[in-house]
């Protein structure tokens, strides 16, 4: 949350889609800060993403698994991208994993796309990796994070759709998947309890990507 009394920089305009990336040679040239967004298929990415930025429909939500494909850009609005104008950051909806009835070729071409962009970005600031409250930590996330890791990656867990579960297991959930991340070196120890639907955590959200951003 911002206390300070100045405008967010990042969440006080309106946000836009500016590209999807099918492979590495259509990334945008490195500039501003980059936010990425990872979670396996159907943990509720893109839902997230339109009740944290506030603009409906900006991220498409689908209830079919694997839907997202690509490396999809957004920025806020109201620059004009060039050198001396560029937005303060952008995020990066990646293609959920876990996946497997997509076909084998279909899913090696995502996981290979998101791992490169992963391991060779240097304005990638922070990986927020997705886990849904009602089934805690998998071992497809555990993958993901081992490979966060190796890569050096920073990234922090966001809990979503907390309001699907009693307000006691949120709490032993997150002590929980605390116990779980401890052994993980690039893994932030705070973890954000969310949910899209209800708007929760969202302030949390939003004051720790401004936090990654300056650090």
């Amino acid at each position: 949350m911002n206390t300070t009394g100045a405008p967010d920089p990042l969440f006080s305009k309106p946000w836009i889609f500016i590209r999807g990336v099918p492979s590495l040679k259509f990334l945008p040239p490195e500039g501003p800060a980059e936010i990425a967004f990872a979670g396996r298929s159907n943990v509720g990415k893109s839902s997230l993403i339109n009740a944290l930025t506030g603009v409906k429909g900006l991220a498409r939500t689908s209830n079919t698994p694997g839907r997202t494909q690509e490396l999809n850009y957004f920025v806020p609005d109201g620059y004009s991208g060039s050198a001396d104008d560029l937005p303060p950051a952008a995020i990066v909806d990646m293609p959920g994993y876990g996946y497997a009835k997509a076909p084998k070729e279909t899913v090696d071409a995502w996981t290979k796309l998101v791992f490169d962009y992963l391991r060779g970005r240097a304005t990638l600031k922070r990986v927020y990796v997705l886990i849904d409250s009602r089934h805690g930590i998998k071992k497809n996330d555990e993958e993901v994070l081992d490979l966060l890791d190796k890569a050096a990656v920073s990234y922090q867990i966001v809990l979503t759709k907390t309001d699907k579960i009693k307000p006691p297991a949120v709490i032993k959930l997150l002590e929980a998947t605390a116990k779980q991340i401890a052994k993980h070196p690039a893994a932030f120890p705070e973890i954000l309890a969310t949910s899209s639907e209800k708007n929760l955590g969202m302030d949390d959200l939003r004051a720790a990507i401004n936090f990654a951003i300056a650090n």
